[in-house]
């Protein structure tokens, strides 16, 4: 770093102290609380402070779990507070990025921004070519540059907290604004955003009631998009009033089906699905729009999200516990007796009532363990404000509307699709390939273990009570993994007769296998 950057960035933190200052936030640096501290104290100066302290309010109004209930409400009122760029210098932008002027590519342009953020400027335009018309979002100049010294003060003031506050190290501040690095310089990639769009247009390629905006990827850079302008409504239009043409309850419907979708079956889903964000085309379509922000979620967590939801439903506190503390979402050290107790209390409470009258249960779910301080993943804390966001929408545009049961519905799927022969020939291959891994490094092992057993290293206590009849049962269980192994393989090589269009060996080799596997968990159980 340069002198001038050097002192750029003490003048910056000095001005970030001062606001601090102002609104009664200097003193937690000092693990000292400010006895004039409002709660709106916190959104004000994240405010005054500009757009890389916004994008971190407006993620923090979405941890409830780290900040409490009362400032994540009270964030969610955060607003981009930067006035609107002249269009003359957003127009520089938009020909360099180009590479031509403006008047080659749009027939059409209108000056007056659709929308404004920190970040950048959204206007309506036709194509030239195409005579399409268009949404084209543009970053605004020297951005960032702003964003990245606020950045690298936002990682040193997390180390200097964590140093100084030792309750603050529960969070992992330094961890969590590497993480806020990572997420708001994707959101200045705008290619990011056209690679999203692409995933979710092919995952909704099949499903005819939900529109995704077209991008015309010649037209876009890191700085710029232009993608179809989306004719119809927001869904907050839909709320206040009554259009003809179109049925509000299927619009709900949607809205909950294909987030759900998108969690429990994609594994890729958007971040940020509020009314603002969803419109409805003419056509009486559902269109989600910016996808800036995307939620991933793997395999594994799928699976363990639809038990946890069939849990929760099904209402039994001690399974949902263990699930919890399989998912590491708590810890044994946090699975106190009052934890147990707020969880019981809160299934109690849905004993007996049916699944139309379970709406907010996920939600409060959530609020128990805000209540007993538990730091929640952030895939788990953006699918629940997801949910929330969703059963909220719904429930204000159709009265009678019920997203429990199609929660049920779709963990119900989720599992079922685990146990079906393509997912099982799918995870046969996959264990195919770990125990070629372990092939490979076993003798690397074996060798390391025998160095150790020399050097005095390793001590073994063995103990050979009931040795034979621990032999029978691996040797069974080594045949039921080799004959799941033997079937994967049977399926994926798609050859010979066909049962149900799979392979028979295969799907003989699957149903061998579960008797054999049943045989082991009754004796194990009886023994």
């Amino acid at each position: 770093m340069s002198k001038e950057e050097k002192k750029a960035a003490r003048k910056r933190f000095d001005e970030i102290m001062g606001v601090a200052k102002r609104h009664h936030l200097a003193n937690l640096l000092k693990n000292e609380p400010d006895e004039n501290f409002e709660v709106s104290d916190l959104r004000y100066a994240l405010e005054e402070l500009g757009p890389a302290f916004i994008k971190l309010g407006q993620l923090l109004a979405t941890r409830p779990d780290m900040v409490g209930n009362e400032i994540a409400d009270d964030l969610k009122m955060l607003r981009d507070n930067t006035p609107v760029t002249p269009f003359d210098e957003m127009r520089e932008v938009i020909e360099k990025e180009l590479g031509q002027p403006l008047e080659e590519v749009y027939s059409e342009f209108n000056e007056e921004p659709l929308g404004s953020a920190s970040i950048g400027q959204v206007y309506k335009a036709t194509l030239k070519e195409s005579d399409m018309e268009v949404a084209v979002k543009v970053q605004k100049p020297g951005i960032y540059d702003i964003i990245v010294p606020d950045v690298k003060i936002l990682n040193r003031l997390a180390g200097t907290v964590d140093n100084h506050v030792t309750k603050s190290r529960t969070y992992n501040l330094p961890a969590m604004a590497k993480e806020f690095e990572r997420s708001i310089f994707k959101e200045l990639d705008y290619m990011e955003e056209v690679r999203n769009i692409g995933k979710i247009t092919k995952n909704f390629e099949e499903i005819d009631y939900i529109k995704i905006p077209e991008v015309y990827p010649e037209l876009c850079t890191s700085k710029l998009i232009n993608m179809e302008l989306i004719d119809g409504y927001e869904v907050t239009d839909l709320i206040d009033h009554e259009i003809e043409g179109i049925d509000n309850n299927l619009i709900a419907q949607y809205g909950t089906q294909s987030y759900l979708k998108q969690v429990l079956i994609d594994g890729f889903f958007h971040a940020d699905p509020h009314p603002g964000n969803l419109f409805v085309t003419r056509d009486a379509k559902l269109c989600y729009i910016d996808f800036g922000m995307m939620g991933v979620v793997n395999d594994t967590f799928r699976s363990n999200f639809a038990q946890l939801i069939l849990l929760l439903l099904g209402g039994n506190s001690h399974h949902l516990i263990n699930q919890l503390l399989y998912m590491n979402i708590i810890t044994p050290e946090q699975n106190t007796d009052e934890f147990k107790e707020d969880v019981d209390e809160l299934l109690n409470t849905y004993i007996g009532v049916e699944l139309d009258q379970m709406d907010g249960i996920f939600d409060n779910l959530m609020n128990v363990m805000i209540k007993h301080n538990i730091i929640l993943p952030s895939e788990f804390v953006m699918i629940g404000r997801g949910i929330l966001l969703i059963e909220e929408a719904g429930n204000k545009l159709d009265p009678h509307f019920n997203l429990t049961t199609e929660l049920e519905k779709f963990a119900k799927d989720m599992i079922k699709s685990k146990f079906e022969p393509g997912s099982l020939a799918s995870g046969g291959f996959n264990y195919i390939v770990e125990i070629e891994h372990l092939l490979k490094d076993l003798p690397d092992r074996l060798n390391s273990t025998l160095d150790k057993v020399e050097k005095g290293e390793l001590e073994l206590n063995m103990n050979h009570t009931g040795l034979d009849d621990l032999k029978n049962q691996l040797s069974i269980s080594l045949i039921v993994s080799a004959l799941l192994i033997g079937s994967s393989i049977a399926i994926l090589a798609d050859k010979g007769p066909k049962i149900w269009d799979v392979s028979a060996i295969g799907f003989l080799g699957f149903v061998f296998s579960a008797i054999l596997g049943a045989y082991l968990i009754i004796k194990y159980i009886r023994n």
